[in-house]
């Protein structure tokens, strides 16, 4: 297990504080300025999840309200709205400085049977034939400023392959197809909770470039002022996130300062896994004059 892995396990394993009440660390995700979205949606599932037993999420959708701040801990608080007797509902509130910085509603259900379809996986080579992300931005670290040269190259928690790689720092229009191959090493032998977890995680990378890419933007351009506004995941087959799983995700709508992205996640042997949407801030930023 690689030191980025340990730490992203250590987050998701949260602190409970009282019988409906949490903590979790704020920093060690993917972002070092503010609290990466997909870290406090997987804590916040995290502490959702210590108050129901023996049924599993199928379903969240959380709204982030205000940036978090990486310095200090989250409280999350839970409500446990309906036990029934096959669907168990919580609402979570994340808080930090006595203010909410993330609400979610989470449901959870026992496995019925019924009929089974989903859409067949797109074809894409084996995910062994992109080049891995670290080695995409170590072709970019003399564009960087020598002070973020460190965060830019630090080890990451999750292996990714982009399949249509754009150079972050002039890219061209392209489709907004967004493909990639992700997995976790350290994932294997954990439990189904904690797989869920890292996938909740795993689920905000990525997905709000889709809506950039027709434009020819990303986030070291300098043109954008964006941020994640909410955040959907539905749960459809048991997650094994140990291996090579591909996110193919697309954005059919961007305007007013927003864009639209959804994806779905297939296992390598083609299994749906799960479906995920989000709306985010895309707004053009304020240059100085």
């Amino acid at each position: 297990m690689t030191e980025a892995e340990r730490i992203l396990l250590d987050l998701l394993d949260i602190e409970r504080l009282e019988v409906d009440l949490f903590r979790g660390t704020g920093s060690g995700g993917e972002t070092p300025t503010r609290i990466f979205g997909g870290q406090v949606v997987a804590q916040a599932l995290a502490a959702a999840y210590r108050t129901v037993e023996n049924r599993m999420c199928h379903s969240l959708h959380a709204y982030f309200i205000r940036a978090g701040d990486p310095s200090i801990p989250v409280i999350f608080q839970v409500d446990r709205a309906r036990d029934g007797g096959s669907l168990t509902t919580r609402r979570v509130v994340a808080i930090q400085h006595g203010n909410q910085i993330l609400n979610m509603s989470a449901s959870f259900h026992v496995q019925d049977d019924g009929w089974d379809h989903h859409h067949a996986m797109p074809k894409m080579d084996a995910p062994e034939t992109y080049p891995a992300r670290a080695d995409l931005r170590q072709r970019y670290v003399d564009q960087v400023p020598e002070g973020w040269r460190g965060e830019l190259l630090r080890d990451r928690p999750i292996e990714v392959r982009e399949v249509d790689h754009q150079n972050p720092f002039s890219p061209g229009k392209s489709n907004d197809a967004n493909q990639i191959w992700f997995k976790m090493n350290a994932a294997a032998g954990t439990d189904p909770v904690t797989q869920h977890l890292i996938l909740a995680y795993a689920s905000d990378m990525y997905l709000m470039t889709s809506g950039m890419r027709p434009h020819g933007l990303s986030w070291y351009t300098g043109e954008v002022n964006g941020a994640s506004l909410d955040h959907s995941l539905w749960f459809h087959a048991p997650v094994h996130f140990e291996n090579w799983h591909l996110y193919s995700m697309d954005s059919p709508w961007s305007g007013h300062g927003r864009n639209f992205n959804r994806g779905s996640v297939y296992a390598e042997d083609g299994t749906l896994v799960a479906s995920v949407a989000q709306e985010g801030l895309m707004r053009k930023a304020r240059r100085k004059p």
